[in-house]
């Protein structure tokens, strides 16, 4: 008996859209045959309810995982303070120490507050701002989360946010007293940025933006961003929730040499356990006294307790170095064996964040191909690789040499053929 399937078609009834994360939920994949649910994980490896193992070389639960799932000297740290107790009355005093280490990293910040979600940091970044400057309107590139203030942008066109990681997102429920109140620009579009500034420049709070997913910067464009915003008294915002150490220890505008005026981190921040900052300069961060931010489980002791000790390991280990060099030799691997196929590949992101596209009419048909086949050989993979210090070569190499086999398959097969194919990986 399938306990994955028996799981879902449960979980369907009893939870609208079946699970919690739109990037964990099957349709994304395969439905009918992607496993959806675990057992237990381990390094880079996951078993499902049925105790089947999978080499994860997909979404490692979304990037948070750079050290590998489990690792021992964040768990043992974590294990420490349940032990001790984990919610008080009082506070714990990690928190402190977390804000301190954060901002030395950081020296162009003063202050620090912690959540548990990169969409409540983007949010407790955006009322700050607001508060600060006293105006409204939130210039945006780049994926911030569900929050009413980020839909909003679909408000004045439900195409809006397309271009900024999901398209076609829905936004019901949000009100539509808040159109217009955010804008977007797409990544190294300077012209299109400098137009909105100088149409909306005296309502604009901050501008919000990845400092980098899919492609660098050109021309100098986050040097721009920033003396324009300086120059119109508008604050500039990273979200650094998936960019943060994968490159660098710390944010990767430290890579630039581009300090803004808050900076958000999540994700890798804790391995795995729920944890974000929101760091940024004195007087905007003292602005939480005159609004009201506060959450009971943001005060936890696991979050900063495995943030400290995940920070600690990845500087020991210099983790940034290690996962860029693995995604520099997957990417030239799966470059090598496109063009043995005669397949045309493109590859975006950082090193250690890869998204590899084929040139196809239907290129959907050939990553859902590679799901179901590399299902098949024990691999949870698409054609995103969240790189974590855990993917040693034989995992690798068994990889790459899959991929060789699915791409000679893609080589000498059609669409309708592929399709065919998956269709009966699925029934079998």
């Amino acid at each position: 008996m399938n306990k994955n399937k028996l799981h879902w078609q449960l979980a369907k009834k009893l939870i609208p859209t079946g699970n919690m994360f739109l990037s964990k939920n099957p349709s994304r994949f395969i439905d009918k045959i992607w496993p959806t649910y675990f057992y237990k994980s381990k390094g880079c490896e996951v078993w499902d309810l049925n105790k089947k193992k999978y080499f994860d070389m997909s979404l490692m639960a979304v990037g948070t995982n750079i050290l590998g799932y489990g690792n021992k000297k964040v768990d043992n740290k974590v294990s420490d303070v349940i032990k001790k107790g984990n919610l008080t009355t009082l506070n714990c005093p990690e928190e402190v120490l977390l804000a301190k280490k954060l901002i030395k990293m950081h020296p162009w910040s003063d202050m620090a507050r912690f959540a548990k979600t990169g969409g409540e940091a983007n949010a407790i970044s955006v009322r700050l701002a607001r508060a600060y400057t006293k105006k409204e309107i939130v210039l945006i590139c780049g994926y911030h989360g569900w929050h009413d203030w980020y839909l909003a942008a679909n408000l004045e066109s439900k195409n809006k946010l397309d271009t900024h990681l999901f398209k076609d997102l829905k936004f019901a429920g949000v009100p539509n007293s808040l159109k217009g109140l955010t804008k977007t620009f797409n990544y190294n579009n300077y012209k299109q940025f400098e137009k909105i500034i100088k149409k909306y420049g005296k309502k604009i709070a901050a501008v919000k933006m990845e400092v980098q997913r899919d492609f660098p910067p050109e021309k100098n464009f986050l040097k721009k961003i920033r003396l324009i915003t300086k120059k119109n008294k508008v604050l500039l915002i990273f979200d650094e929730c998936t960019s943060g150490f994968r490159e660098n220890f710390g944010g990767l505008h430290l890579k630039y040499n581009i300090n803004p005026d808050i900076a958000l981190f999540g994700k890798a921040l804790g391995n795995g356990y729920p944890i974000t900052a929101i760091i940024g300069k004195k007087k905007i961060m003292q602005m939480s006294k005159d609004t009201f931010i506060s959450s009971t489980f943001w005060s936890d002791r696991i979050g900063p307790t495995a943030a400290l000790a995940s920070l600690k390991e990845m500087q020991r280990i210099k983790s940034w170095k290690i996962i860029s060099k693995k995604g520099i030799k997957i990417k030239k691997k799966l470059d090598e064996v496109a063009k043995k196929n005669n397949l045309k590949i493109h590859f975006k992101g950082l090193d250690a964040l890869i998204t590899f596209e084929l040139e196809s009419k239907n290129p959907q048909i050939l990553y859902k191909y590679i799901t179901a086949r590399m299902l098949e050989n024990g691999f949870l993979a698409k054609n995103v690789i969240y790189v974590c210090t855990q993917h040693n070569d034989k995992v690798l190499n068994k990889y790459f040499k899959i991929m060789d086999q699915i791409f000679y398959e893609i080589k000498i097969n059609s669409i309708r053929t592929l399709k065919k194919k998956i269709n009966k990986l699925i029934n079998d």
